[in-house]
């Protein structure tokens, strides 16, 4: 996942570089004579790669135009940690605007998204949704538990 502009500018750039280097190998390969199966079996785990490398880059340019849908729910704040990276580039907020109104360090914000938030508490995850005026809300529903398999083993 590419969390901040300096990792987007580095992804575009080798999402460049390495379109170019597979046509290069590519052409390397039909020159050593591999036909295009053989082509195909050494190349596409290289342009998995490729696309997946693709789809960050795009991901990341929707969230900067704002698009933002894929947070409509949580469940049990399962992809908390991802919300708080989205959400500044969302806005257009750095990491060092970001640090700025929690009073912490850039690398403190560095750090947190780094780890996708893993680990923090859910005071620091309020102050960093009030920094970013994201407003979450919750609805609690509680469902049956599944069966002991004490219970079914009996």
């Amino acid at each position: 996942m590419i969390r901040n502009e300096a990792e987007y500018q580095e992804a575009s750039k080798r999402l460049g570089d390495e379109l170019k280097r597979l046509d290069e190998h590519r052409a390397r390969l039909k020159e050593a004579g591999l036909g295009d199966a053989e082509v195909k079996r050494v190349i596409n785990p290289l342009e998995s790669f490729h696309l997946q490398l693709k789809e960050e880059v795009e991901a990341y340019e929707r969230l900067k135009r704002g698009e933002f849908e894929e947070f409509e729910e949580l469940d049990n704040l399962r992809g908390l940690g991802h919300l708080l990276i989205t959400s500044p580039i969302v806005q257009g907020i750095s990491q060092r605007e970001l640090a700025r109104r929690l009073g912490v360090h850039e690398t403190q914000v560095s750090r947190d998204e780094r780890n996708e938030y893993f680990g923090i508490t859910l005071e620091r995850a309020v102050k960093i949704l009030d920094a970013l005026n994201v407003r979450l809300r919750t609805q609690v529903a509680i469902e049956p538990l599944p069966p002991s398999p004490v219970a079914q083993a009996s």
